[in-house]
């Protein structure tokens, strides 16, 4: 994605709440099967990160970008945006 892209999706997600959250015990399947559904049908998540170190939460949001194929669209503090194309729907992105 380049800048302009990056800037659109920043600017959808600003009014999204958190869709999914990961609690201080780490991932679950679950939670990971919640994702996979969000980003199917949404395009656009939020996801929070609430667990105790900065490290852990960074690779927690390094390996869910990779296992959902997702881009990584801001991370801000606990809070991450992730942003996966579904060819099925409207695409998110404007061309100019």
């Amino acid at each position: 994605m380049d800048k302009s892209q990056i800037k659109q999706l920043k600017a959808l997600a600003h009014k999204l709440k958190p869709i999914v959250t990961v609690g201080q015990h780490g991932m679950k399947e679950s939670i990971s099967d919640e994702l996979a559904i969000a980003l199917d049908f949404h395009q656009l998540v939020k996801i929070k990160v609430n667990v105790g170190d900065r490290d852990m939460r960074d690779s927690i949001i390094a390996d869910l970008v990779t296992k959902h194929n997702a881009d990584l669209v801001q991370k801000i503090g606990n809070i991450a945006v992730l942003y996966r194309r579904n060819f099925d729907k409207e695409n998110l992105l404007k061309k100019y």
